[in-house]
């Protein structure tokens, strides 16, 4: 609105109304309650993993003749619940995005009493985003940050869960020849089962690591970036 139209706007344009910051305030709000709202969700996705593994090492370990197939089982129920997570993780970026926007161009000039610059243009990026809403993050990416925040961990326990189940029960591992006859799976050999879960991990693996490194390369581009402007 022009500025000879609207009496309340300061004399500087890149100065908001009363008005204007309320309502700037309560946007504010509703993006904090929807981030905590989705973060909820993530956490819930992973209560799921936990639970789910916890429940294959109750059932795999409660006797030395139990089957260790659960705990094959669960990593790969683990993976869908890693791309559930992933999914609604991308939903939670883009709600955490604006707020954490408004807090750094708003909320911290604000308490450094420099007012509300709007040098940067943040303001159209902010409106852009309202405008055209779409997912800041891919996919792969998200599942990458996950993977690296929780299911690193979960896959990790229930790796070396299932390898000391078949080197303990129903006796102490005596060999490769023992090895091969506790982790067959029916007709599927104990050698193939052994080679598919190191390839199924070492995937992994060198998935997460290659999205922490595209993660590194990106921040480092946007921190050249915000150098230079």
């Amino acid at each position: 609105m022009d500025q000879k139209t609207n009496p309340e706007r300061s004399a500087s344009p890149t100065e908001f109304t009363p008005a204007e910051l309320g309502a700037i305030a309560h946007l504010y709000r509703g993006e904090v309650y929807r981030s905590t709202i989705w973060r909820t969700r993530l956490d819930a996705t992973t209560n799921w993993a936990v639970a789910t593994l916890g429940i294959a090492l109750s059932v795999s370990f409660a006797s030395p003749g139990a089957s260790p197939l659960p705990l094959l089982l669960v990593g790969l129920l683990s993976i869908v619940f890693l791309v559930f997570e992933a999914r609604r993780y991308r939903y939670f970026n883009v709600w955490r995005a604006r707020a954490r926007w408004m807090e750094k161009h708003i909320y911290a000039p604000m308490l450094r009493g420099e007012g509300v610059p709007m040098e940067n243009r943040w303001n159209v990026t902010l409106a852009e985003d309202y405008m055209s809403p779409s997912h800041h993050v891919g996919m792969t990416r998200a599942i990458g940050r996950r993977l690296r925040r929780n299911y690193v961990w979960i896959l990790g326990i229930q790796t070396v869960a299932y390898y000391s189940k078949v080197s303990i029960h129903p006796t102490p591992l005596e060999g490769l020849e023992q090895l091969w006859q506790r982790t067959a799976v029916g007709p599927i050999p104990g050698q193939w089962v052994v080679a598919a879960g190191a390839l199924f991990n070492g995937c992994w693996i060198a998935f997460a690591i290659y999205q922490l490194l595209l993660d590194m390369r990106r921040n480092r581009g946007r921190t050249r970036a915000e150098a230079m402007g």
